[in-house]
């Protein structure tokens, strides 16, 4: 048993989607999103939470070049595999209340878009990891761009070129690496085992930052999202912020950060300062937000700012808890916009000034919002508090001051999430919200699982964070003592 059962699947379905129509379609990529699950649970049931690399596949693509399609599955590509096969059906079929025109394409795209993700969760070979990384931008390209809003076009354009700019500095660092290798390979552990220089790491480490930070978002490398999250269809901008923005995340802990040791802990302090910026900077202009899908966007850069900062710090505790984080925002994040969507589609608009009293109609959808956002804003027994209390721990265990800034973040985001609430779910009806209507049918379904996930993970984090924790001990050490080897004096701390 390989992982290029898991890794073709999705790709064959999208296939056979396009031979569908309309609803057809529709329940074709739903209940082949469902097989994909159920064929993830199987690899998680034979899986051994160590340090190895398993279900492992190896085969020649180009090998006189030093190409091979090279992949497979430890703890820390677990969570990333869980996370995209979790989040595709529910993601599917929270759009089932949209009429997509040509939907056998729509839901094509996104199946394809998950192969080319999952690919980029196991691949073990740096060219094969840059083709998949690039093979995933083109759905959501698509995706963006034909169901998107009216300014789809030109924002899709900017998200496009800021992309695929940044992974121009990663191929060129791959290729680097390449000529580097005495055996001429794109091998992940010939890559680690590269003896460079400082100053080459540094190079190498800020060609990765550019590809990472961008996808992530990393302040001041943001602007592309708050405007592509709110033109792209719901379903385009869950899969961007559920799951595509953690490729980045995986990025920076698989390849950045083992490759180029020393160029990391050369600039550590440049890369958190920059993400404990965009924590603060997201959540102040989230404030302002009149428009619900945009202030969930900001919301989004600074939570994904605190897990950033929780990778650069790099411990034990910071890796771990920036994984685990990652599938718990990938789930809140859904959720929020899947609200918002339901939201939109009643009330058509998302002007949180003109909402109100919606509690008062839609018990059911209140409570539901309710949890999603207590998830979000980090409450205790939710999801988002184990991933954020451990990320703040190693900040702490990093610099109390920078813990203390970062920090904030649950503040902030406590504030401006619980007064979103307040002024779309509480207070009187208007003469708007007075129709609002109570979720139904597949909106009760995907709410329900949503919320499910957000106690169970709150509740039982070990179910999940035993599965990487042997691979990020195993990792986090053995570049931490190759710091410690070359006697690396930076360190710096503020």
């Amino acid at each position: 048993m390989t992982v290029s059962i898991l890794l073709f699947l999705p790709l064959i379905a999208a296939l056979a989607v396009l031979l569908f129509k309309n609803e057809t379609a529709k329940h074709a990529a739903l209940f082949f999103s469902v097989v994909e699950l159920a064929v993830a649970v199987v690899f998680l049931t034979k899986f051994v939470p160590n340090a190895t690399t398993q279900f492992a596949v190896d085969y020649p693509w180009m090998p006189k070049l030093g190409i091979y399609f090279s992949a497979g599955i430890d703890g820390i590509s677990m969570i990333m595999v869980l996370l995209n096969v979790l989040l595709v059906p529910i993601i599917i079929l929270a759009s089932y209340n949209h009429n997509y025109k040509n939907a056998n394409t729509f839901y094509a795209l996104i199946l394809f878009m998950q192969s080319a993700m999952l690919v980029v969760f196991t691949a073990i070979d740096g060219f094969l990891f840059y083709v998949s990384w690039e093979a995933a931008l083109i759905p959501i390209y698509f995706i963006c761009a034909i169901w998107g809003g009216e300014n789809r076009v030109k924002v899709t354009i900017k998200f496009f070129i800021y992309t695929f700019a940044g992974s121009l500095f990663m191929l060129l660092a791959i290729i680097y690496l390449h000529i580097q290798t005495p055996a001429r390979t794109y091998d992940i552990h010939d890559f680690y085992n590269l003896s460079l220089s400082v100053k080459q790491q540094s190079w190498v480490f800020w060609a990765f930052f550019l590809a990472f930070a961008i996808k992530m978002p990393v302040f001041p490398l943001h602007t592309w999202q708050p405007d592509t999250y709110t033109e792209s269809p719901t379903a385009g901008t869950m899969l961007l912020s559920g799951i595509m923005l953690k490729m980045g995340v995986y990025g920076a802990i698989r390849w950045m950060i083992p490759i180029a040791p020393l160029g990391f802990d050369h600039w550590q302090y440049i890369v958190i300062a920059l993400a404990a910026v965009g924590i603060v900077y997201a959540s102040l202009i989230a404030f302002n937000q009149k428009d619900g899908k945009r202030l969930i966007a900001y919301s989004s850069i600074a939570h994904v700012g605190l897990i950033a900062a929780g990778v650069f710090a790099w411990s034990i505790t910071g890796v771990q808890g920036a994984l685990y984080q990652s599938l718990n925002h990938g789930i809140n994040v859904v959720g929020m916009f899947f609200v918002m969507d339901i939201i939109s589609r009643r009330l058509k608009t998302r002007e949180l000034n003109e909402m109100g009293g919606i509690a008062k109609v839609a018990p059911h959808f209140a409570i539901a919002f309710l949890i999603i956002v207590l998830g979000t804003v980090a409450l205790p027994l939710t999801n988002g508090f184990i991933g954020e209390f451990l990320l703040l721990n190693s900040m702490y265990e990093y610099n109390i001051w920078l813990c203390a800034f970062t920090g904030l973040t649950i503040i902030f985001g406590a504030v401006y999430m619980l007064r979103m609430y307040k002024k779309v779910m509480q207070g009187e009806t208007n003469a708007l919200t007075i129709l609002f209507t109570d979720i139904t049918g597949t909106e009760k379904l995907v709410l329900g699982i949503i919320c499910v996930l957000i106690l169970v993970l709150g509740i039982y984090p070990n179910s999940v964070m035993h599965l990487s924790d042997a691979a990020v001990q195993n990792l986090v050490q053995s570049i931490n003592q190759k710091i410690f080897q070359a006697g690396s004096p930076s360190n710096i701390k503020f």
